[in-house]
């Protein structure tokens, strides 16, 4: 497991770069104009609540299929519920979001949807790979001594398979932040909002404040997730 050092610098680094003073400085030209640094904290705030919402949807959905595709009672839907996975993320995040709007209109549940569609096929193979992962020898050893199925996958096949899942939920974490910003095309107040303004009115400076504060966010949410896996294996 890397160590978070890496991908905190760079998100602290790129924090920096979204603050008012450094983008307009490194955009420059008369044509830029930068957010206030109030107003990029609440799309940051709204960015980060729709991300963080779309990031429990996908690893929730995600584990739970892996985890039912690599019982021996469901393996004949193993194939099924991989190609449903793949062919939702065959479409892109901006179509999934066009096609949504007729029926769930603007804002957050568009492209909470486009999230689930784009996330959900890594972590589910994420999760079957790690579990896949666990040696047959530990499952049957716990057999051998009496425990459960439940009991197997709570105490033995979890604990085996978590620096695989770990990996995993960082890259669903990743994708969610990364795809919430489509969302503005779809109406909703993201770190999108200021990407999509820019590249209408050649806002040089607000483009690379939502891009910079976009990746900033990916990076620091990934420090966070190598935290919590370094505390995990060292426990």
């Amino acid at each position: 497991m890397r160590a978070p050092l890496a991908p905190l610098l760079l998100g602290l680094a790129l924090s920096v770069a979204s603050h008012p003073a450094v983008a307009g400085r490194l955009a420059g030209g008369a044509g830029s104009r930068p957010l206030p640094l109030d107003r990029l904290a609440e799309l940051a705030a709204n960015h980060l609540a729709l991300a963080g919402l779309g990031f429990l949807i996908v690893a929730g959905l995600g584990l739970a299929l892996g985890i039912v595709a690599t019982r021996p009672g469901f393996a004949t839907l193993r194939g099924g519920i991989d190609a449903l996975a793949a062919f939702a993320q065959s479409l892109p995040p901006v179509v999934v979001v066009a096609l949504a709007l007729p029926v769930l209109g603007f804002g957050g549940p568009p492209t909470l949807l486009a999230l689930l569609a784009y996330g959900l096929m890594p972590t589910l193979r994420g999760t079957v790979g790690a579990l896949d992962s666990v040696s047959p020898e530990a499952r049957a050893a716990a057999e051998a001594i009496g425990l459960t199925r439940r009991q197997i996958l709570t105490g033995v096949e979890l604990p085996l398979a978590a620096p695989g899942l770990i990996e995993t939920l960082r890259t669903a974490l990743i994708l969610s932040i990364s795809v919430a910003a489509v969302g503005a095309l779809a109406g909703a107040s993201t770190l999108g909002t200021p990407i999509v303004a820019g590249l209408q009115n050649q806002n040089f400076a607000g483009l690379l404040q939502g891009t910079a504060a976009t990746a900033a966010l990916a990076f620091l949410g990934d420090a966070v997730l190598l935290a919590v896996g370094g505390f995990w294996r060292r426990d």
